[in-house]
């Protein structure tokens, strides 16, 4: 009997836009064969972006439609783009998979918490300030867009103590190896080597 396959808990991964939060996660829930919850949004797919993969890229109709019906759990404006998350696709894939991550901002993170309380463990995943900017700048970020989000940078650092882990990335590597571990202790599956 496999202990931890009953245990649904929701990984939450956030921080500071740039700190490398979804890179980690999607790692962090490859690495472990954990399923991902994903976010809509009302903007067009950034270069590298997938529909399905790293959001619903939903016309604001749509994004309305759902609002008005009261899907959303979190609802965000971000500039002229909209942002949500369902609380059915988070419910349809603890049902299916067990536990999930989702990578959200910390507020996002913050309502899911109140939420799903204990069951929530939310991770930070920081780099300094000059790092996230400079990834972000790499990334092509629409400059007015980058000073949206590195003027969001001390309010995010802030949440740092209200999550239960905290990792820094500069190392991918490193830090997918470090959070898996640490997962690994609330799965309770005993698939990765600890040292």
């Amino acid at each position: 009997m496999n202990e931890g396959s009953d245990r649904r808990l929701l990984f939450v991964f956030t921080g500071p836009d740039g700190s490398g939060r979804k890179t980690v996660a999607d790692s962090v829930g490859a690495t472990l064969g954990i399923a991902k919850v994903i976010s809509y949004a009302t903007r067009k797919p950034r270069p590298g972006e997938a529909n399905g993969q790293d959001y619903h890229f939903i016309t604001p109709e749509l994004y309305e439609q759902f609002e008005r019906a009261g899907d959303f759990i979190e609802s965000i404006r971000m500039n002229e783009s909209r942002y949500g998350l369902r609380g059915a696709d988070i419910e349809q894939s603890l049902r299916e998979g067990g536990s999930i991550y989702l990578v959200l901002n910390p507020e996002g993170a913050q309502l899911l918490k109140e939420q799903y309380g204990d069951r929530v463990i939310r991770l930070f995943i920081y780099a300094d300030r000059r790092t996230v900017e400079q990834r972000q700048r790499d990334a092509g970020i629409d400059p007015a867009i980058l000073q949206f989000k590195m003027d969001q940078y001390a309010a995010a650092i802030a949440y740092q103590p209200s999550c239960e882990h905290a990792f820094e990335n500069y190392d991918l590597a490193h830090t997918v190896f470090e959070i898996a571990n640490t997962l690994e202790h609330y799965l309770q599956r005993n698939l990765v080597e600890r040292d």
